[in-house]
């Protein structure tokens, strides 16, 4: 009876240590230069602990750490900037934040003598080596804004787990944890033969094969990311394609892969890969952007409607995928990986839905950027309908 006792006393004096062990403190701000512009994509955390995230491209940032961090150091990296350290302390003190960093310059006018070519050619040499090339699970927020007719019609939200081998190689499988969709204002209706996350696998250079002969190289500008000297080149396959990398003068890291296509006539492709490092000074994916532009048929039904409406109907409608990519975690523990297997070869529509209130609401989610808000703005201008009405009862299950 006595052991039972003490036992609960025990409980009693440790549970609310416990209970404060386990409080998260949510970080914000907005990170600006000199002249008060907004800083987009800036790679914001305890580099030593993989914790943080990256900058929307207005510069503000959002994201949650534990007891454990609270005498730890925040760094922020951007390109083009000096890197900036901050105790998360002083963060959590100021109700509005406004985070300065300082323009760095560089003189690779002077430095930079060997041909475009060579610094290419040595970033892709060492792509596997300054990148996390062993297995690690990225926790991902996927969107993908359906648009026809040159407006946002549908919205797909989807929390996935993947297990990546980094940029030099390919992902290994992934799983969709939850999903949630906007209404569907769409008439065309078009799907993707696979999942969106393989085509933003599929469409990165880096990770196809980057044939180094097909492209005409230049050096179009110099930055500087985390004090090290940055070479801006870009490479040009005529009327083609047009390829942009952010590489490291000493390391060879590719921080930043830019990209427009051209590969048929009324088609195009443009997409923004942004890496930071890891804990082991490894670059892994941190944010990644893309739209795709094209047109299709109009189904024979909606074209009967259309004349019935005394309109017009023409024989394609153009049409488009944009999508954005936020990491919200890296975990390079293999026991402690979550992810299941989902096949690939469905449209991210087609999954069947697992739609959970509750952890949406309580989803670290990152600050709304324009793109975001310019998107919702014309899916909620169809009808007025709010994007949390749509939510609400788009996903009611039967």
């Amino acid at each position: 009876m006595n052991g039972y006792f003490l036992g609960f006393i025990f409980l009693l004096i440790f549970m609310p240590f416990t209970l404060h062990a386990q409080k998260n403190f949510p970080l914000s701000g907005k990170i600006i230069d000199d002249k008060g512009q907004e800083i987009p994509y800036v790679a914001i955390g305890i580099v030593s602990k993989n914790i943080g995230t990256t900058s929307t491209e207005d510069g503000t940032f959002y994201f949650e750490i534990s007891t454990a961090e609270l005498k730890d150091t925040l760094s922020f990296s951007s390109l083009g900037f000096s890197t900036h350290k901050l105790p998360v302390s002083k963060l959590i003190q100021n109700e509005e934040t406004a985070i300065v960093l300082e323009e760095k310059t560089t003189s690779l006018n002077e430095v930079v003598v060997n041909s475009t070519s060579f610094y290419v050619r040595k970033a892709l040499k060492k792509l596997k080596e300054n990148t996390l090339n062993k297995n690690h699970e990225l926790d991902l927020l996927y969107r993908r804004w359906s648009v026809e007719d040159n407006t946002c019609r549908f919205l797909i939200e989807q929390n996935i787990k993947a297990i990546d081998r980094g940029p030099s190689s390919y992902l290994n499988k992934f799983s969709i944890e939850n999903t949630r969709t906007s209404a569907d204002y769409r008439f065309v209706k078009n799907e993707q033969k696979l999942h969106a996350l393989k085509y933003m696998e599929y469409n990165n250079p880096l990770r196809k094969g980057l044939i180094m002969s097909s492209y005409k190289w230049e050096t179009i500008g110099d930055s500087s990311y985390d004090d090290e000297d940055v070479i801006i080149v870009q490479g040009v396959i005529d009327g083609q394609e047009t390829i942009t990398l952010y590489i490291g003068l000493n390391s060879s890291k590719i921080f930043r892969l830019e990209m427009e296509k051209k590969p048929q006539i009324g088609k195009s492709l443009t997409a923004t890969y942004i890496y930071k490092n890891n804990k082991a000074d490894k670059l892994y994916l941190s944010y990644h952007q893309r739209e795709w532009k094209g047109a299709s048929k109009l189904s024979e039904n909606v074209r009967r409607a259309m004349i019935s409406a005394s309109k017009t109907p023409p024989v394609y409608i153009p049409i488009a995928y944009r999508h954005e990519v936020y990491v919200l975690d890296l975990v390079e523990d293999k026991s402690l990986f979550q992810t299941g297997e989902s096949v690939s070869n469905l449209d991210m529509s087609n999954y069947e839905s697992n739609y959970d209130v509750q952890f949406w609401k309580s989803l670290s989610m990152p600050p709304e950027t324009k793109f975001y808000r310019k998107n919702v703005e014309e899916l909620v201008g169809i009808y007025g309908v709010s994007l949390e009405d749509q939510f609400k009862y788009a996903n009611l299950r039967n």
